[in-house]
């Protein structure tokens, strides 16, 4: 079944608000004083990429260098990420998660997991739980697209 454009928008329109809802209900969770969702985006790209310049964050997360200097800033100055000359090129910086920041995402990503798993457990079939899981890689190629 191939969908016409007004019910893609339609379904884009609904992913988008629940979407949100998730993500907005997860960060209800957390305490005052934690990481943004730009934060915790940048440092889990570099604890699973490993070190890179800012530059390239900046490109990755697609967020200009200077919000990106902000974000790398706040991270260093809480002791989550280090910075070292980049290996290629002495004269470029290379950002790197620390073992503090390694373990504040395993911590945080606990918690996150651990209302998950509950959510799913307490409120979905096993069938829906199977679906639910299908389409995870589906959303990760539509988060790298947009």
């Amino acid at each position: 079944m191939v969908l016409n454009e007004p019910d893609l928008e339609r379904a884009a329109f609904d992913l988008r608000l629940a979407l949100a809802r998730i993500v907005r209900r997860l960060r209800q969770a957390h305490e005052p004083g934690d990481l943004t969702l730009s934060e915790v985006s940048v440092l889990s790209r570099l604890d699973r990429d490993g070190p890179a310049t800012p530059g390239a964050l900046a490109g990755g997360e697609r967020v200009r260098p200077q919000a990106m200097g902000n974000t790398l800033a706040a991270l260093e100055q809480r002791g989550l990420v280090a910075r070292m000359p980049d290996p290629e090129d002495g004269r470029r910086v290379s950002m790197s998660a620390t073992e503090a920041g390694r373990q504040l995402l395993l911590d945080r990503r606990s918690a996150s997991t651990r209302r998950v798993t509950h959510a799913l457990a307490q409120g979905f079939s096993p069938d829906e739980q199977r679906r639910l899981i299908e389409v995870i890689p589906l959303l990760d190629r539509l988060a790298d697209s947009l």
